[in-house]
């Protein structure tokens, strides 16, 4: 029986004890909760998140939003809402309780500090709730105002979290909160290092902190228990006025006297032809007037200030040093290395995106010199109106999607029928006016740039001065993003493959098929092409026509992301002439190595000088000056007999 009786007493001493309900933890600190502070209401807060029990969250809740009261009668806790002439009340469990007049329930009112704590205690159940979304924004919230507060609840959310993802971004964040909060300096460095060389702007921003410093003045050797990021010299980090202000925040020095108001107190107590001991007649420097004021401050008369010397001495007196806010010198090395690290990776990643954008705008500018590229570099015709066939084709665009109301739809019938337009005027202009000025360049110009005007001013009679959208398809909005560095719009994508097609059409074009072989053996030598049955008027006209056409497509492909105006081809006549005569004219391949060159230049100056775009196009049209006058021909020259045409 004994042996019974000690073995029940064994089992009972090692049973767990039954957490606290939530009922009974503010049932045993009712007068602490009634007049909640946060100097003493943490352990009933810090208890009531650690009971377990599922009432807590409601609890906490109703008692931030001043939903709690206790009902004067019997000092019990209801959940209260409000109604006229009292409150309906509901017990700690929800149900019904009925309802009390108002001067039967105390109203609990937490401050700031109190609704503070309290919603620090209830991330650990919002962390845990069940549903995603409010996981999530638990995690959101977090990540947006970080406290040590939260470090203990979300690494306890952890283990408990079954979806993947926001497992991951537990995880994340727990190492950003443990990297700057967690006691434990090997801990801290630990989760700097485990990041590695992450492009993570919060990584960023969590570092950044730690190496956040302040300037402070020293008399003698520095504290050593300071984290000293530098030694600061005078003149050279500091001016010495800066360097006096230090001082006299710390209340190191007296504020410096200004020269009116040395002036004032002198004369405020001069008497008998003296002041603090120096003659009226000697106060004729500037260290005279010095002496007699400090005599002055030594007998108390006038308050403390700094003269010059004065300065100059408590200056020679003290060090200046810049220290870091984070007492510990080896969490900051950890985190000037982690930054270090990341800075490396970020400027390869500026790089890769700055040659992503060079290869965004040079696959444009192809795409608009591609059309000018036959006109000019095949026929020699310099058509001052091209860029008015690439408006001509985006407006194309903009009519469809009046019609076609779905954006994938009216681009695809937009792209086939602004080159049939820009193809059509291209064979009128063709035939009304360029087929009378071959081997006339200089007549060419001025007919085509008239044309040009003329053009501008019947598309803004026909559709007005203001932009017009063209919309692109929905699979086309955003960007391809590699990281937080580098990333490149879809639209831009989706020309880029556009420029490559149509690179690949012209040289399918002018290699493959019975057209092209006419086509170049008109350029080379049209005497010889028309005694071998080739009508090198039909081959003008319709190699013209092409020419517009493809500038038309272009003209689609850019009104995407451009405003669609009759100006919109000026922005891009200038360039893709540049483009053809830089890459040689005449030569497909030298109009892509022109785009490549001439789209890379302007991203790389607008990179080295990003507040002045107007200097970037200056510099480029300067370096591509000089460019042409050490390579005449472009960067791939004709050969044979087509180059001395």
């Amino acid at each position: 029986m004994r042996f019974v009786i000690l073995c029940l007493l064994a089992v009972l001493s090692f049973s767990p004890l039954r957490a606290e309900t939530a009922a009974e933890i503010l049932a045993a600190n009712a007068a602490l909760v009634e007049k909640a502070s946060r100097q003493t209401i943490a352990p009933v807060i810090d208890a009531l998140g650690a009971s377990g029990d599922p009432q807590a969250a409601a609890v906490l809740t109703a008692w931030g939003e001043k939903g709690l009261g206790i009902r004067k009668s019997d000092r019990a806790f209801f959940l209260i809402t409000p109604q006229e002439g009292g409150y309906a009340l509901r017990d700690l469990s929800g149900a019904e309780a009925g309802t009390a007049a108002k001067s039967d329930i105390i109203e609990l009112k937490p401050n700031a500090g109190v609704r503070g704590m309290i919603a620090t205690a209830l991330v650990q159940f919002t962390l845990s709730d069940p549903d995603p979304a409010k996981r999530l924004a638990a995690l959101e919230s977090i990540a947006k105002d970080p406290k040590v507060e939260a470090l203990a609840p979300l690494r306890a959310a952890i283990a408990s979290e079954e979806d993947a993802g926001l497992k991951a971004q537990k995880e994340r964040l727990e190492r950003l909160l443990t990297l700057r909060f967690d006691p434990d300096s090997a801990a801290r460095i630990a989760a700097i290092d485990s990041f590695g060389a992450d492009l993570g702007l919060d990584l960023r921003g969590a570092l950044n902190p730690l190496l956040a410093t302040r300037r402070l003045a020293v008399a003698g050797e520095p504290d050593p228990t300071l984290n000293i990021a530098r030694t600061l010299k005078l003149g050279t980090d500091l001016t010495p006025v800066e360097a006096y202000d230090i001082l006299v925040a710390a209340d190191m020095a007296p504020a410096r006297l200004t020269l009116e108001a040395q002036r004032m107190a002198l004369i405020a107590n001069l008497g008998n032809g003296m002041v603090g001991g120096v003659a009226l007649a000697d106060l004729n420097s500037q260290a005279a007037r010095d002496r007699a004021y400090t005599a002055l401050e030594v007998a108390g008369i006038v308050p403390q200030a700094a003269t010059d010397d004065e300065a100059t001495a408590a200056l020679a007196a003290h060090r200046f040093v810049e220290v870091y806010t984070e007492p510990d010198p080896a969490v900051t090395a950890a985190a000037a290395a982690a930054l270090d690290r990341i800075g490396v990776k970020v400027a390869g990643m500026q790089a890769a995106d700055l040659a992503l954008d060079a290869l965004s705008l040079a696959s444009i500018y192809f795409l608009a010199a591609i059309g000018l590229a036959i006109t000019f570099g095949v026929m020699g015709v310099i058509n001052m109106a091209h860029g008015e066939f690439i408006t001509i084709g985006a407006y194309t665009g903009y009519v469809v999607q009046l019609y076609v109301a779905d954006y994938t739809a009216s681009i695809l019938i937009a792209l086939p029928l602004a080159f049939v337009v820009t193809f059509a005027a291209g064979v009128a202009m063709e035939r009304l006016v360029i087929r009378h000025l071959y081997k006339r360049p200089l007549e060419t110009l001025l007919a085509t740039f008239g044309i040009s005007i003329a053009l501008q001013q019947v598309l803004k009679n026909v559709f007005g001065t203001q932009a017009r959208p063209l919309t692109s398809p929905g699979w086309l909005d955003g960007a391809w993003v590699l990281n937080d560095v580098v990333s490149i719009s879809y639209i831009r994508i989706a020309i880029f493959v556009l420029a490559l097609v149509f690179l690949t059409f012209f040289l399918w074009l002018m290699k493959r098929t019975r057209l092209g072989l006419e086509v170049r053996a008109v350029t080379q030598n049209p005497t010889m092409a028309a005694s071998m049955g080739i009508n090198p008027d039909r081959i003008n006209m319709l190699t013209f026509g092409i020419g517009s056409g493809i500038a038309g497509i272009a003209g689609v492909a850019i009104g995407l992301f451009a405003k669609v105006t009759s100006e919109l081809g000026t922005d891009y006549i200038v360039q893709s002439f540049m483009t053809v005569v830089v890459g040689g004219v005449g030569n497909i391949w030298g109009t892509l190595a022109g785009a490549t060159m001439i789209g890379g230049l302007q991203k790389v100056i607008e990179f080295l000088n990003p507040s002045n775009t107007l200097a970037a196009q200056t510099y480029m049209i300067l370096f591509i000056i000089l460019f042409i006058q050490f390579r005449p021909r472009g960067i791939i020259a004709l050969r044979g007999r087509a180059a001395g045409d």
